[in-house]
């Protein structure tokens, strides 16, 4: 096995080209760099509009490489749910969208692998922190008191449903 040397880029979803930053790190090891450009855009289609973080990890010897794809930022899977170009310049008096309860816990599900909570509980809340600093309302509600009602257990049962669904996996089933 030949020595390996991984390169991080930030590129957004499904619009890596062959230019720089790419083209020039990956370039002068001989690698067909039009491959992994591909190979990205391949594996960061879903994320179209964000910019997502991916590791590309190259074999120098056999000119072999693995992608890794990373998570987007919080802020980057809220805008893409409400489908708004960024958040509120003056948070707590503009808000640019509403989010569902199912949203923020979806967001959370995908981000808890990089957070520091502990639960999806804690997770949820840390989403909704970033509801606040956006201007970004929950459930027609400031993000601060849904975070309440969170505490309250008010939303228990959507959020163990939901870590209940991260536990058995994909089953399949329909």
């Amino acid at each position: 096995m030949g020595e390996k040397k991984a390169f991080r880029f930030l590129v957004e979803g499904g619009k890596a080209t062959a230019g720089p930053p790419i083209g020039p790190s990956l370039g002068p090891l001989g690698l067909n760099v039009m491959m992994v450009v591909n190979k990205i855009n391949e594996l960061t289609k879903d994320y179209a509009g964000m910019r997502v973080p991916v590791d590309v990890i190259v074999d120098l010897e056999t000119k072999e490489f693995e992608v890794k794809v990373g998570i987007p930022t919080t802020s980057a899977l809220i805008i893409k749910e409400l489908g708004v170009k960024k958040g509120s310049g003056a948070t707590g008096h503009d808000w640019i969208g509403d989010l569902k309860m199912e949203q923020v816990v979806k967001i959370a599900r995908i981000k808890w692998p990089q957070l520091m909570a502990k639960t999806l509980k804690a997770a949820v809340k840390e989403i909704l922190g970033t509801c606040v600093s956006m201007g970004v309302k929950v459930e027609g509600k400031h993000p601060k008191e849904v975070m309440r009602e969170v505490d309250e257990g008010a939303w228990n049962k959507l959020i163990e449903q939901a870590e209940r669904g991260l536990s058995e996996g994909a089953s399949g089933a329909s």
